[in-house]
């Protein structure tokens, strides 16, 4: 399984989501490949991806970068919350 977690430039808050999406995993017992990007590498970042976690405010732009894809594009409201991320990809990966 491989997971995107996206930001506007892919330093600092993809990084956030990509650790806590990590810890979500852990607690559910799952385990993936979880990388960060950037809004302009999303396409070649997320090619193989099954899951992109992002913001709502990103989710559209995410959308359009990414075309056509068999990704699903999951938005986070909080990036520090670990139990709604870890909801999300429950929801999402079960």
């Amino acid at each position: 399984m491989r997971i995107v977690a996206v930001c506007g430039v892919g330093v600092g808050t993809s990084a956030i989501l990509k650790t806590n999406a990590e810890r979500a995993l852990d607690r559910l017992g799952l385990s993936a490949d979880v990388s960060a990007s950037g809004l302009s590498d999303i396409a070649a970042a997320a090619a193989d991806a099954q899951v992109i976690l992002t913001s709502t405010e990103l989710a559209d732009e995410v959308r359009r970068a990414v075309g056509r894809s068999y990704a699903e594009i999951v938005e986070v409201v909080n990036y520090f919350d670990v139990e709604e991320i870890g909801e999300k990809l429950e929801a999402s990966i079960g």
